[in-house]
């Protein structure tokens, strides 16, 4: 009987795994997951305990037998298929400008088949072209054909003849173990990703589209890690969300969370397209934008202490749970770039190394989008005002308290603008560091200067 290597990467499932399915077809199945240093160097401790929790949970979904090996892929796999006599790896596609390249020289190596079946996206990056044949630059055009492509079912679960031919190494220890400090993380497995979009679905769907953007009432999904990690797959999220009834009071809900998938798609495509993407400006025009070099501001950003309660409770929300929400992003993302002056990148990677849900393509182009330097038509004169922001979205003040203990003594709104009463920094709260509305014209000055 033939064997094939299944190499996980981000798909830590056994459900709706078409990768899977196609290395169960041809006989036993070696499951293997490669640490590779040179992405665990830029994983942060966040992203690298979920992803050891996921493969803890990964390896006793199939008995034991998933193998962990240490070091490059180019050179475990090849030895692992000689020491199975494996006749092909199966992988599911990569589409991020470092996975591509190191599959690319994978397969250079092997003296087999690579073979990649499905993507970690329901449409796959670089499929989708607008009418002239081009990459699609903006949402919703692309958002509209996303839809009208549409996906496939969600792939039926395998029955998979695990090999148990060569040992594993054992998983190595969570780098957060025995931290003070360190964040509360929800369970990352295939389990877990199952029972909370069951939950979302059932529960979290009926008010989604009225207050999703609401960090005080907890009514996001809570999915992002598992998409990110591939305990689900967004195939299996959006089959759910068809299934609800087009008359129920969930219907808004899942079509504006459908949106919502249809978001990180569509930065998947444009990472497809653009992978220099990554770390600099996609729009040209704005590359010569004049930035501060990060200082003590930075530091206060990055500490939650700049004196404006929305931001720094945002920034501590980061730094507790790993996670941060997404309307809350934005504003400590338009804050370091508009009131800080402080180039995207470096916010990028403090996100990236601290988000248990960090993704390439969603974080880099999100913080793109408010930057004014990425997909948006109308880039830079979107600047958000913290208070207004923290008004709108943070009505009676809740959110803040939860994370800024220092202000719980003020009542209701009163909490976003503590310098305006005398009690307001008695218990050691900052001042603000800038003031918003001279940086929101220095900004736009700047902006100014580049269109120029």
């Amino acid at each position: 009987m033939s064997t094939s290597l299944m190499w996980f990467r981000r798909d830590l499932r056994l459900s709706d795994h078409p990768a899977l399915s196609a290395a169960a077809g041809s006989g036993t199945v070696l499951p293997v997951f490669v640490l590779d240093p040179r992405l665990l160097a830029t994983a942060g401790p966040v992203r690298t305990s979920c992803l050891l929790q996921a493969l803890d949970a990964l390896r006793r979904a199939t008995d034991g037998a998933l193998v962990i090996r240490t070091g490059d892929p180019a050179t475990v796999l090849p030895d692992l298929v000689a020491a199975v006599g494996a006749e092909a790896v199966h992988v599911t596609a990569e589409t991020t400008p470092f996975g591509r390249r190191r599959d690319r020289a994978v397969e250079a190596a092997l003296d087999v088949p690579l073979v990649g079946t499905g993507s970690p996206y329901a449409v796959t990056p670089g499929r989708l072209r607008n009418a002239e044949g081009a990459p699609f630059q903006v949402y919703s055009p692309f958002a509209r054909a996303w839809r009208e492509h549409g996906w496939r079912p969600p792939a039926p679960t395998p029955r998979v003849r695990w090999s148990r031919r060569v040992d594993s190494e054992e998983l190595p220890p969570s780098p957060l173990a025995g931290a003070e400090d360190a964040p509360e993380l929800p369970v990352c497995s295939e389990q877990a990703a199952q029972e909370r979009l069951r939950a979302f679905l059932d529960d979290g769907l009926v008010d989604y589209a009225e207050h999703r953007d609401r960090p005080d009432l907890d009514r996001t999904s809570e999915l992002s890690m598992h998409l990110k990690y591939g305990t689900v797959h967004p195939r299996t999220v959006l089959d759910g969300l068809t299934g609800i009834d087009a008359r129920s009071r969930a219907a808004e809900g899942a079509q504006k969370f459908g949106g919502e998938l249809a978001w990180r798609e569509f930065y998947a495509d444009v990472l497809w397209h653009h992978p220099r993407s990554a770390w600099q400006d996609l729009r040209p025009t704005l590359r010569g934008m004049r930035y501060d070099e990060p200082g003590a501001t930075f530091d206060a950003w990055r500490a939650g202490r700049t004196g404006f309660p929305l931001v720094d409770a945002g920034m501590r929300q980061l730094a507790a749970v790993g996670w941060m929400h997404n309307r809350v992003r934005m504003v400590t993302a338009s804050f370091l770039t508009k009131d800080l002056h402080v180039w995207w990148p470096h916010g990028a990677r403090h996100f990236m190394a601290h988000l248990r849900d960090g993704d390439l393509a969603s974080n880099n182009h999100n913080w793109q989008w408010v930057a004014g330097t990425g997909t948006d038509p109308a880039p830079y004169f979107r600047i958000f005002n913290p208070v207004t922001q923290a008004r709108r979205y943070d009505p009676e003040g809740d959110y803040v308290r939860r994370w800024v203990p220092e202000l719980r003594h003020l009542e209701g709104a009163a909490v976003h603008e503590p310098w305006k009463t005398a009690e307001g920094t008695a218990s050691g709260y900052p001042a603000p560091v800038v003031e918003h509305a001279v940086e929101r014209a220095e900004a736009l000055v700047r902006y100014e200067a580049v269109r120029g």
